[in-house]
């Protein structure tokens, strides 16, 4: 995934307000009592909360899959004066250097797993990863979202320079979606370069991620709705969800 399209995704998501969703981070993290300390933010990408982020004052660390997403982000952090490190790596085999004070998946990282054990895998690495006390926050999109939202649906849109067809199958046996993109870069008068991409997203009950996060060994599991720190409603596209990996029982009573 994200190999050519690393060079016109942020172009795509331009719309994205990245220091709003970075601000709902900081208090996602506040609650879990992080206000500063090291955070590792995986499924990464170009970089744009993990940016945002490390401005705040967290000392970030950024991971993902694709290498052309992590050359973006590097690029980003330099011309931002960030001092972040990108690390290729496959979440579901986080391995860092330094216990973290929070994990992160944003931006559906956790939809592109394929099975509860994958989603099972990266809990335990992202425990592995964290101090004890540590939080683990992630976003995803709602099953609704999957379904009724995106579902068997197609987009297109168009601008000036770049346009791009979206197209949607919903798979209700695996309960996923299949999103086939292609993007048209403009180079010249009616001349443009064709990016095509393929992703398959896949649906979680909540119930599915609480049960995996106690396994995992998590513990004060809450759930939040899209950017609200209020319980989800029927209709909300995105849950926040965070957890916190318990303390030894001997500092516990500290």
């Amino acid at each position: 995934m994200y190999t050519a399209f690393a060079s016109v995704y942020d172009r795509l998501m331009a719309d994205v307000d990245y220091p709003a969703w970075a601000s709902f981070y900081q208090g996602l993290l506040s609650l879990y009592g992080v206000r500063t300390g090291k955070v590792c933010e995986c499924a990464c990408g170009t970089g744009g909360l993990t940016i945002p982020l490390s401005a705040m004052g967290y000392q970030m660390t950024g991971v993902d899959l694709s290498e052309e997403m992590l050359f973006e982000a590097s690029q980003k952090a330099r011309r931002a004066g960030a001092m972040i490190p990108f690390i290729k790596q496959d979440m579901r085999a986080l391995r860092l250097h330094r216990r973290m004070d929070a994990v992160l998946c944003t931006c559906d990282g956790v939809n592109y797993l394929p099975s509860p054990d994958d989603v099972l895998t990266f809990f335990y690495a992202a425990g592995n990863a964290l101090r004890p006390g540590g939080a683990l926050v992630f976003d995803l999109s709602t099953p609704y979202k999957l379904k009724s939202v995106l579902g068997n649906n197609f987009i297109g849109d168009e601008t000036a320079d770049i346009a791009y067809l979206w197209k949607n199958v919903y798979d209700p046996r695996s309960e996923s979606v299949r999103m086939d993109l292609s993007v048209f870069i403009r180079q010249q008068e009616e001349v443009y370069q064709r990016i095509s991409e393929r992703q398959v997203q896949y649906a979680y009950p909540f119930e599915t991620l609480e049960e995996l996060l106690t396994r995992a060994g998590f513990g004060d599991i809450r759930i939040f709705g899209d950017l609200s720190y209020a319980l989800p409603r029927p209709a909300d596209q995105r849950w926040h969800i965070a957890a916190r990996k318990p303390l030894p029982p001997e500092e516990m009573n500290l």
